[in-house]
């Protein structure tokens, strides 16, 4: 069935995985659903209240993600432009540097495939604006992630991209997996539960050998989690790098499973790694 047929047989509203996030288009709609309330936890039950998880909202802290496109093509470039609001409407154009960039936009489809990790530029009018190519057709994710006033941010909307959809399962959890370049990316994590402090150390070889990380985003690595279900994001922070080695300190808020995006840099090249995370109460 195509997204657009889903669509149409829901005039009345999308129901979407989870039941977390808004529908396609709820960037723009009146009213988005609060990040810290517990009925959206679904299956995952109630986040403790200091949980580092964003992104289940169009708005938080008095500001509003906006995006223009409802809807992306498959399989060809196309614009994608967004805006932050504040509470009066006016568009937002002070951003902190947070990783080296004043925007980072997270874009995953709803069974966690197609990830991607763009960073936009912003025109004088303060809007952000990036091309992108979506290859898969599905309901897809977008989140805008930044720092304003010190203060860190994600703010989530879904969009929709239209065609015959085969969704994939999510892959069981694994010690190791192999970049989108190639490499041979190992993980060793502590025992993950929730509300505790777990680390997770990526080792990175290419054809047996240890590969030298480049710094990436002022770090030795990047990761984002987003967990099963309604896509929470979490925030991981870098713990410690050296040589081939990255190591990431996580607080996963609920018991479940969560999908890892790492991304390091080797020889000039961003490469991406994904891994599955069980999290046990």
């Amino acid at each position: 069935m195509t997204v657009a047929a889903r669509l149409a047989g829901f005039a009345v509203g999308l129901v979407v995985l989870g039941g977390a996030a808004a529908a396609v288009g709820a960037a723009v709609g009146p009213a988005p659903e609060r990040a810290d309330a517990p009925e959206e936890m679904g299956e995952h039950g109630a986040m403790p209240a200091a949980a580092p998880v964003r992104g289940l909202s169009v708005s938080q802290d008095g500001l509003r993600l906006v995006v223009d496109q409802r809807t992306l093509p498959a399989g060809r470039t196309a614009p994608l432009t967004f805006r932050v609001v504040d509470d009066r409407g006016a568009t937002v154009r002070d951003f902190d540097v947070e990783h080296t960039k004043r925007m980072h936009l997270i874009v995953a489809r709803r069974d966690l495939t197609g990830f991607q990790h763009l960073h936009p530029e912003q025109r004088p009018d303060g809007t952000w604006t990036t091309p992108i190519r979506v290859a898969d057709p599905g309901d897809y994710r977008v989140f805008a992630d930044f720092a304003r006033d010190e203060t860190p941010v994600t703010l989530g909307a879904d969009v929709a991209v239209d065609g015959t959809v085969t969704r994939h399962p999510l892959p069981a959890p694994a010690t190791s997996a192999t970049s989108d370049g190639g490499d041979e990316v190992h993980l060793q994590a502590t025992d993950a539960h929730p509300g505790e402090e777990a680390t997770l150390r990526f080792t990175v070889t290419r054809d047996g050998r240890p590969v030298e990380l480049q710094p990436y985003l002022g770090a030795g690595g990047h990761l984002v989690a987003l967990r099963d279900g309604d896509l929470a994001f979490l925030h991981v922070h870098p713990d410690a790098a050296d040589g081939n080695r990255v190591a990431f300190a996580a607080t996963f808020p609920t018991a479940g499973r969560y999908r890892l995006f790492l991304q390091y840099q080797v020889d000039g090249r961003v490469q991406t790694a994904e891994f599955t995370q069980e999290v046990s109460r």
